[in-house]
C-alpha cells in the first residue's frame, strides 16, 4: 500500500490504517476507534506547541531584521511566504474537520464516529471525485507547489522531501495495482480515522515549516562561519617603508560580511556614515607629511546590548608625486639682490630644518626664501636633515652658485635696442630699464640718463622723462637722424642699495 516515496512515518500510519481494517474484520472492539480519537487529540497537542515554536522563530527573526537588516530581510521574506502558505492550508484543514464534525454531540465519543458515509459523499460522487474531493487534492497541490518554489535550489533535500510527503499521485494497493490518491487514503474509512489522518497531515505541514526556517537559519550561520568567506589580509608593522629597509608584517585571516550594517562609526573623533558591502568606507584630509594615527570604533547592536570594536592604526604621509625630478646641473644658481624662493622637503619626513647663509623660512611647509646679496663667496650649500617616522635621523645637502642680477636694457616706450618713432611721442615717452627672460619679476626704476643728438652736446636728463634741454635739442635734429639715450641710471625698487650692471643704451630714429 505504501509508496517507495512516503516518508517512514507516512509509512507507520498507514501501516496502522492496516491493522485497523484487519481488526475490524476480525470484528474487534470499538475500542480501536478511541485509540483513533485519543492519537488525534496528541496530535492536535503536538501542533498547537509546533506552532508557537515556529511564532518564536518569527519573532526572533523580526528581531534580528531590526539588528542586521541586509543579512536578515531575505530571509524574513521567504520565511513570511513559508508562514503565510502553511497558516492558509492548516485553516483549510481545520475548517473541513469542523464541517465533518459539525453533527456530532460530543467530540470525544469517537466509537460514535465509526461511519464513513459522511467523508464519502463528500469526496466521492459517482466513483469520481467530487467537487470537494477535487478542492482537497488542489490544495494539497498549491501547498506543496508553492512551499517547493520558494525553496528553489537553496535547500533541494527539504523541497524534494515536501513533494513526497505532500505528494498527490496515484498509490499502489497490495494487489498491484494504481488507486487514486485521494480514494485510497480517504474513501471507506470511518471519520474518526480520516480526522486523524487530516490532523496528521497538520501535523506535516507545522514541522515541515519548523525544518525549513531552521534550516534558513542554520544555513545562514554556516555561511556566515564558512571559510569561504575569509581573506588573507596583509598588516604591515608600518605603512611606507624605505629602500634598503626589511619588509616587516603579519597575514591574517579577515571574515566578509557583505551585508553587515553598522549601528554606528566613530573615527578620529567624528562619525562616518558612508559604509558599503559590510565595509566602513573612510574619506578624509590625510594631513601633514609624516606619520597620523587612526583611532575610533565600531559599534553594532547584538541582542540588548550595544557591542564595540575599538581601531587602531597609523599611516604615513609622504609629498605627493605630481611632478618629475629633473635637475639642470649647472642651473643651481641663486641671484643677489633678490629673494630666492626654495622649496625644501625629504619624502616621508613631516619636519625637516635647513641651514644655510641667508636662508629664512617664508612660512609654510618646506617654504624658504635666500637672500645672498651680502654673501660674497661665488656658493652656498643648503644642509637639510629630518627624522624618519621609526626614528632614523637623514641629512642632504646640496651646492648653489651665486650669480649677479644680468646686465638691464634701456627702454623708451618699452621698446629697447633700436626704435623708430615721431619726435613728438619721444617728447612725452617714459625712459625705462628691464631684465629681459630674467625669471624673477623686478621693479626697476630710472633716476637719471644722457640724450645726445647728433653734432649737439650731450644733456644730462634727471628723471625718466626728456626735460626741457632735452627736448631742445630734440627739436634741432633732422628727419631720420638717430639720437642716443644711454647711461641710464637704474635701481632695484625693493633694494635700492643693490648696484645693478651698466644698462644698455637705446637708439632711437626720428620718422619726421
Amino acid at each position: 500500500m505504501a509508496s517507495g516515496k512516503q516518508s517512514p512515518r507516512q509509512k507507520m500510519i498507514n501501516l496502522m490504517y492496516l491493522v485497523f481494517i484487519a481488526m475490524l474484520a476480525l470484528n474487534m472492539s470499538k475500542e480501536v476507534l478511541t485509540a483513533f480519537g485519543l492519537l488525534n487529540e496528541k496530535l492536535t497537542e503536538s501542533n498547537q506547541t509546533t506552532t508557537q515554536r515556529n511564532a518564536a522563530f518569527m519573532a526572533g527573526l523580526d528581531e534580528k531584521v531590526s539588528e542586521q537588516p541586509a543579512k536578515y530581510a531575505p530571509l524574513k521574506e521567504k520565511a513570511v511566504q513559508i508562514d503565510e502558505l502553511s497558516t492558509n492550508f492548516y485553516a483549510y484543514i481545520e475548517e473541513l474537520k469542523a464541517e465533518l464534525t459539525s453533527k456530532q454531540k460530543d467530540m470525544q465519543d469517537y466509537e460514535s464516529m465509526d461511519r464513513a458515509d459522511q467523508l464519502d459523499e463528500k469526496f466521492f460522487v459517482s466513483g469520481k471525485n467530487s467537487p470537494e474531493g477535487e478542492e482537497f487534492l488542489a490544495q494539497i497541490r498549491n501547498y506543496r507547489e508553492g512551499v517547493a518554489n520558494i525553496l528553489g535550489d537553496d535547500f533541494p533535500a527539504i523541497a524534494q522531501k515536501v513533494q513526497n510527503e505532500f505528494s498527490t499521485e496515484p498509490v499502489e494497493n497490495r494487489d498491484g495495482r494504481e488507486v487514486p490518491w485521494l480514494e485510497y487514503h480517504y474513501q471507506g474509512y470511518p471519520l474518526i480515522a480520516s480526522i486523524t489522518k487530516m490532523t496528521q497531515m497538520q501535523a506535516d505541514v507545522k514541522q515541515t515549516e519548523n525544518e525549513i526556517l531552521s534550516a534558513m537559519l542554520s544555513g545562514q550561520l554556516q555561511s556566515e562561519v564558512s571559510l569561504t568567506n575569509y581573506q588573507a589580509i596583509v598588516i604591515p608593522d608600518k605603512t611606507a617603508f624605505f629602500s634598503g629597509e626589511n619588509f616587516k608584517g603579519r597575514v591574517v585571516l579577515g571574515r566578509v560580511d557583505n551585508t553587515l550594517q553598522f549601528d554606528n562609526v566613530v573615527i578620529n573623533g567624528r562619525e562616518v556614515s558612508s559604509t558599503q558591502a559590510g565595509q566602513v568606507m573612510l574619506d578624509f584630509p590625510a594631513g601633514n607629511v609624516g606619520e597620523q594615527e587612526i583611532k575610533g570604533e565600531l559599534q553594532f547592536k547584538e541582542g540588548d546590548s550595544i557591542v564595540r570594536i575599538p581601531v587602531t592604526s597609523s599611516y604615513a604621509v609622504i609629498p605627493k608625486p605630481n611632478s618629475a625630478v629633473i635637475s639642470a646641473d649647472k642651473m643651481n644658481v641663486v641671484y643677489r639682490g633678490v629673494k630666492n624662493p626654495m622649496t625644501i622637503s625629504i619624502p616621508g619626513v613631516g619636519n625637516v630644518s635647513a641651514n644655510a647663509p641667508g636662508l629664512s623660512s617664508a612660512g609654510g611647509a618646506g617654504k624658504y626664501v635666500m637672500d645672498v646679496t651680502t654673501v660674497q663667496a661665488r656658493e652656498v650649500t643648503i644642509n637639510v636633515s629630518g627624522k624618519l617616522p621609526g626614528g632614523e635621523n637623514v641629512s642632504d645637502s646640496k651646492t648653489f652658485r651665486i650669480k649677479d642680477i644680468p646686465r638691464p636694457v634701456g627702454t623708451v616706450r618699452g621698446e629697447d635696442g633700436a626704435v623708430r618713432m615721431q619726435r613728438n611721442a619721444l617728447e612725452i615717452s617714459t625712459v625705462g630699464a628691464s631684465l629681459p627672460d630674467f625669471d624673477f619679476e623686478l621693479g626697476l626704476r630710472v633716476t637719471g640718463f644722457k640724450f645726445q643728438v647728433s653734432g649737439q652736446p650731450t644733456v644730462q636728463v634727471r628723471g625718466s622723462q626728456l626735460d626741457a634741454a632735452a627736448k631742445a635739442a630734440l627739436r634741432r635734429a633732422g628727419r631720420g637722424e638717430t639720437v642716443q639715450i644711454f647711461d641710464i641710471e637704474a635701481s632695484l625698487t625693493g633694494n635700492t642699495s643693490y648696484m645693478l650692471k651698466k644698462v644698455s643704451p637705446v637708439f632711437v630714429e626720428l620718422t619726421n
